[in-house]
C-alpha cells in the first residue's frame, strides 16, 4: 500500500475516481483543487463511486464502442531502481482510464508556479499540449455523487519560465503562417477523425521531474509544448481532456529533449499492468535478459515500427512477415488481412468451445464463443509473435471476456485493418516495453509494474482462463485470469464513457501542419 502525504496529488485515488462515471463541465473560472487525499481503496475514495467503481466495461456494448473509437483515429517504482532514471515529480505511475478514452494517464507539473495537469500518454504522436487560455476547455470532472476534480488551464503569462517560440525556430513547422519570424510559432494537429484536432501556438517552459531514486532530485526540464488554445471533436468530449503527452521519434517530442539536454538516456520504458496500472521512465535501457528486436526507422514520419517473422496459434506456427507499430494509444491489436487471417483462422481450428454467431450490431470482434453455463474456466490457444532477431514474443492477453443476454462469450480481440498493423495495448499488458531511440530497438520483459519484473516462462500450446478475476499484483501467463464477471446495465452513464473511451484511434497518424 503506498499513501501520498496531504500535499501531493494521490495519483491512482484520482484515476479511481475518474474511472467512474462522470461529467463533463465547462466554465468560465479556474477551479483550485481542494480534495483531500486518500489511499485508492479507502472509504472515502470508494464512497464517492457507484457499484464496484469500475466502468460497465465488460458488456458487448463497451468493447463495440471501443472498437469503434479505434477506427476513428489512430510509481510505485521498479524494485531495481536506477538513479539514471527521471521521472514525472509526482511519481512514475501510470494508470489506464477507460472512461477517459482507454488510455494511459500520468499526472505532470509544469511551469513556475507549477501547475498539475492529468495527460494521456502516446507513444504514437510527438506533439506534448495541454488545453491553453480557452474558453470552452473541459475544466471539470463529475462523479453521480457529487464530488468532482477541477482541471487545471495552462496560461504562459502565468508563469514566470514560460517563452514563446518563434517562427523563426527549428521547431516551428509553419513559419509560412507567420507575420514575422518572431511572431508566435502556430501549430495545428489534425487526427484522423471527425473535426478532432487541437491548434494554438508553441511555448517552452519548464516540466517539472525528479531523479527515480531514494533522493528523488529535481530537475526541472525546459520542453516545448502546445498551448492549445482550441480542441474539437473528441478531445472537446472527454478523452485526453487535460493534454496529450507525446512519446514519439520527432525532435519536439519530451524524451527527444531530455535526450539533447543530457537529463536522461535516449530511451524510456512503459509497464502495462493487468490490473490496468502502469509506469513510465526515462532513460531506462532496459535490462540484460529482455527480449528485443530493431525499430523499423522510416521518413519522413518515423514510428515505433517493428517486423514480425512468425506466428504461432496453439503451437502451430506459420511463416509470415509484416511490420506493425507498437501505439499506446491503441487499445485493441490491427492486423492487416494475411496476419488477422493466419491468426483468427488457426485460432478457430483450434477452439474448444463452439463459436458464437455475431452480427455487426452486437459485437466488433469476428471470432467468439460460447462458455457453458457450468464452467469456471476454459481453454484457448495460444499465440506467440516471432519478432526480427528470433526473440519470442508471447501474446498473455489476446482475449476479451463479455457477458451478452443469452450466456457469456470469449472473443478474439483483434480487428482487421488496410494499411498498416498496430499493436494495440491488449498485446502489450504484461510487459515493459523499452523504447530505446539510441540503439533503435524495441525491448520487452513480463513484468506485474508493481515489484518488478517476472521471469518468463515457456507458452504453452494451449493456455487456461479462469473466469475469476484476478488480484491487482498476480501475474501468471500460464493461467491467465480474464473477467467474466457481469457488468450492471443499469448505469446510462456508463454508455458514455465508453463512447469517449473509443473517440481517439492510432495517434501515430496525425499531421501537425
Amino acid at each position: 500500500m503506498v499513501w501520498y502525504s496531504s500535499c501531493r496529488i494521490l495519483f491512482l485515488g484520482l484515476i479511481i475516481l475518474l474511472a467512474s462515471s462522470w461529467v463533463l463541465e465547462r466554465c468560465e473560472g479556474f477551479g483550485e483543487f481542494g480534495f483531500e487525499f486518500h489511499h485508492r481503496f479507502s472509504d472515502q475514495v470508494v464512497g464517492v463511486l457507484p457499484g464496484d467503481g469500475l466502468p460497465n466495461r465488460d458488456s458487448s456494448k463497451y468493447y463495440r464502442v471501443m472498437a469503434h473509437r479505434d477506427r476513428l483515429i489512430r510509481g510505485r517504482r521498479l524494485a531495481n531502481e536506477d538513479q539514471s532514471l527521471v521521472t514525472f515529480s509526482d511519481g512514475n505511475d501510470t494508470v489506464r482510464v477507460d472512461a477517459l478514452g482507454f488510455l494511459h494517464y500520468a499526472n505532470v507539473t509544469v511551469g513556475t508556479p507549477s501547475d498539475w495537469f492529468l495527460v494521456a500518454l502516446d507513444t504514437g504522436s510527438d506533439l506534448f499540449w495541454l488545453p491553453c487560455d480557452c474558453t470552452n476547455c473541459v475544466r471539470e470532472l463529475k462523479a453521480p455523487g457529487g464530488s468532482s476534480l477541477d482541471l487545471n488551464i495552462y496560461s504562459p503569462n502565468a508563469s514566470s519560465t514560460s517563452t514563446k517560440v518563434p517562427c523563426n525556430s527549428t521547431l516551428c513547422t509553419r513559419g509560412d503562417r507567420c507575420a514575422s519570424p518572431e511572431s508566435n510559432c502556430p501549430y495545428q494537429i489534425r487526427y484522423l477523425s471527425n473535426g478532432t484536432s487541437s491548434t494554438g501556438v508553441l511555448v517552452e517552459d519548464v516540466l517539472h521531474l525528479v531523479s527515480n531514486d531514494k533522493s528523488s532530485k529535481a530537475i526541472p526540464a525546459r520542453v516545448t509544448l502546445g498551448c492549445g488554445q482550441v480542441q474539437t471533436g473528441v478531445f472537446h468530449d472527454g478523452a485526453a481532456p487535460n493534454g496529450l503527452f507525446g512519446l514519439g521519434l520527432e525532435d519536439i517530442s519530451v524524451p527527444s529533449v531530455l535526450a539533447k539536454e543530457g537529463i536522461a538516456a535516449n530511451s524510456f520504458s512503459m509497464c502495462f499492468g493487468n490490473d490496468g496500472a502502469g509506469r513510465i521512465s526515462f532513460g531506462d535501457k532496459g535490462s540484460v535478459d529482455q527480449r528485443e528486436t530493431p525499430l523499423n526507422i522510416r521518413q519522413p514520419h518515423p514510428t515505433y515500427n517493428i517486423t514480425v517473422t512468425k506466428i504461432s496459434v496453439g503451437g502451430n506456427t506459420g511463416d509470415l512477415e509484416f511490420d506493425a507499430v507498437f501505439d499506446s494509444g491503441t487499445s485493441f491489436t490491427y492486423l492487416t488481412d494475411a496476419a488477422y487471417t493466419l491468426i483468427s483462422e488457426s485460432f478457430n481450428s483450434l477452439a474448444l468451445d463452439k463459436r458464437y454467431q455475431t452480427t455487426d450490431s452486437e459485437l466488433p470482434f469476428e471470432y467468439c464463443y460460447a462458455l457453458s453455463p457450468n464452467k469456471d474456466s476454459f481453454q484457448y490457444p495460444a499465440v506467440n509473435l516471432t519478432m526480427k532477431g528470433g526473440s519470442s514474443y508471447p501474446v498473455y492477453h489476446p482475449l476479451v471476456v463479455i457477458p451478452m443476454k443469452d450466456t457469456d462469450v470469449y472473443c478474439l480481440a483483434i480487428l482487421k485493418i488496410e494499411d498498416i498493423s498496430i499493436i494495440g495495448q491488449n498485446f502489450m499488458t504484461g510487459y515493459r516495453v523499452v523504447f530505446d531511440r539510441e540503439k533503435l530497438i524495441l525491448g520487452w520483459k513480463e513484468s506485474d509494474c508493481y515489484t518488478g519484473e517476472t521471469s518468463a516462462r515457456t507458452l504453452p500450446s494451449n493456455r487456461s482462463s479462469s473466469s475469476a478475476r484476478p488480484p491487482a499484483s498476480s501475474f501468471d501467463p500460464e493461467a491467465t485470469n480474464i473477467p467474466s464477471q457481469r457488468p450492471n446495465t443499469s448505469t446510462s452513464s456508463a454508455a458514455y464513457s465508453l463512447s469517449i473511451s473509443l473517440s481517439l484511434f492510432f495517434f501515430s497518424i496525425l499531421a501537425i501542419l
